[in-house]
């Protein structure tokens, strides 16, 4: 049996900006889905207290526990941003190719920028 070439896929071609926004918007919702359950678990601790409550401290502290909060943080911020954006669409506001790349430019500015002022007020930086 011969073995047919198989179509060109994804790696082919180059990415508009709008494909790897749409591809980032459902991958951070999933990551919100995931990151939710860090903060039932911190619910349930504080519901519990004492010793279950510090070993969530312990491990929200440590560096792999501050990266998980830092990239859910900017998944919410992004996810929020582009929201915003796809609800600007649904009104039929922001179609034409420059508005869109333009959009685009500005939800990831803004994800960036929300994303360090909320973790500089977090941590009392701006007080």
């Amino acid at each position: 049996m011969r073995e047919r070439p198989l179509s060109p896929h994804l790696q082919v071609y180059r990415w508009p900006l709008s494909m790897a926004l749409s591809i980032l918007h459902r991958a951070s919702g999933g990551f919100l889905a995931l990151g939710s359950a860090m903060l039932v678990w911190w619910l349930m601790t504080v519901a519990s207290g004492g010793e279950a409550h510090a070993r969530f401290l312990a491990f929200a502290g440590s560096a792999a526990g501050q990266a998980l909060l830092l990239l859910w943080t900017a998944a919410l911020v992004y996810h929020l941003l582009n929201g915003v954006r796809h609800l600007a669409w649904d009104a039929g506001w922001g179609y034409e190719k420059s508005r869109t790349r333009a959009t685009g430019i500005a939800v990831l500015a803004g994800t960036v920028a929300l994303t360090a002022a909320i973790w500089l007020l977090a941590r009392g930086g701006a007080a």
